[in-house]
């Protein structure tokens, strides 16, 4: 008789982001008259740069000839790709990365999710509290997360609430963590962690000879000095820590899907290298990215592709900016959006998450992330993006003051 995976039916019913959908579906079905502004989910809205889609077409006349027609590529990744990642984003910085420990992907997403897979079931995993769902739920359906509670959340997961009496920094756990996630600057907080910080995770996976999950997905929106773009600016992470990134909110890939992971050689557990373990996963389990969309990705790093993004990731962090400063002139409480695209807004008093992102949608028509779906700790807090354009924004902005007098 088959059996199915169990810890699959653990899971709620939906993921956060389809049951946000189906509300904002429902309002615009019952008032089709009103325009809705969507600040929730972090999906760009400025098109690809041109030096991309130039490359792109290049590389798509390229697959229409059979001399320079190419079929499946290397898993890893096509090696001008790899090439151009590690001298721009690492070599550049002082970081020695080989092409060799790049994983070319689909997305970050897809990579955090996956990365589980060449961990045993028994390892204990630390999350952050709120955190990105993906993390948890992936977990969940690898049988490492326990029974849910709904006062406790899953029974062998560590949580690391991230409250405002803590800066929302995560404190090293009491407990033994083997896989620690952390995302700097943070989603969905919009906090960035320092050097010194960061060294302190680095020195706890060192000593009890854990693993750190970096999703460093958002370092292109970093401003302040002290904050590092990589893990790998930290001595000895390099040891004990595997990097994500992704070219989705710097450069419009959202919709094009590519990014990739980083595991060092120098990582390894028991005297197993990490970075041969994923390249045995996904070389079987994944075909790779396409040529066209890596050809995309590496215009990023000519020097029109630099000046294409740096506009981008301007404007989503002056659209970050307006956000910030607006409400928080009206008096709501608001944090993040200086290093990060996301702001962190506490709830008006005596409303729960999900409470005033139903009176958002009704009296404003705007749409958020409730803070719980991201966590326990996230309750009474609320997520805001700055992935639209500037007119909504403001206007965005315009219609919460309107709607919501702060307490």
């Amino acid at each position: 008789m088959l059996k199915i995976n169990e810890n699959f039916v653990k899971l709620p019913a939906s993921y956060l982001f389809v049951d946000i959908a189906k509300k904002v579906q429902l309002f615009s079905q019952q008032h089709p008259e009103k325009e809705v502004l969507r600040l929730g989910i972090g999906d760009v809205t400025r098109p690809l740069p041109n030096s991309v889609i130039q490359a792109m077409k290049d590389a798509a006349e390229e697959m229409g000839s059979s001399s320079t027609f190419r079929g499946y590529g290397p898993e890893a990744g096509y090696l001008f790709l790899r090439d151009a990642i590690c001298k721009n984003d690492y070599q550049g910085k002082g970081i020695k990365i080989d092409p060799d420990e790049i994983f070319v992907s689909d997305g970050a997403k897809s990579d955090t999710g996956n990365i589980g897979d060449i961990f045993d079931r028994e390892n204990t995993v630390a999350v952050c509290d709120p955190v990105y769902p993906v993390y948890v739920d992936t977990n969940v359906m690898a049988g490492r997360a326990g029974d849910y509670s709904a006062d406790a959340g899953w029974s062998k997961i560590i949580y690391m609430p991230c409250k405002k009496e803590n800066g929302f920094l995560p404190e090293l756990p009491e407990e033994n963590a083997d896989m620690i996630y952390l995302c700097f600057p943070n989603n969905p907080t919009g906090i960035g962690i320092h050097k010194d910080e960061l060294k302190r995770w680095v020195d706890y996976a060192l000593e009890h000879h854990s693993v750190i999950l970096y999703d460093a997905a958002y370092e292109a929106f970093i401003t302040d000095p002290e904050m590092p773009h990589s893990i790998y600016e930290i001595e000895g992470a390099k040891k004990c820590a595997i990097e994500f990134r992704s070219f989705s909110k710097t450069a419009g890939f959202t919709g094009v899907r590519c990014a990739f992971t980083v595991i060092p050689k120098e990582l390894a557990f028991n005297g197993i290298s990490l970075n041969r373990l994923w390249g045995r996963r996904q070389s079987t389990k994944m075909n790779g990215v396409s040529y066209i969309v890596q050809r995309g990705a590496e215009a990023i790093y000519s020097e029109k592709g630099k000046c294409e993004v740096r506009e981008n990731i301007a404007y989503y962090q002056s659209n970050a900016k307006i956000i910030l400063n607006g409400l928080a002139q009206a008096g709501f409480e608001v944090y993040g959006g200086v290093n990060s695209p996301y702001i962190w807004l506490k709830t008006p008093e005596g409303l729960s998450s999900w409470e005033f992102f139903d009176l958002l949608l009704e009296k404003a028509n705007v749409v958020g992330t409730p803070g719980s779906g991201f966590g326990q700790a996230g309750e009474g807090y609320f997520r805001l993006t700055s992935f639209n354009t500037t007119e909504n924004t403001k206007e965005a902005v315009k219609r919460i003051i309107k709607s919501f007098s702060a307490t």
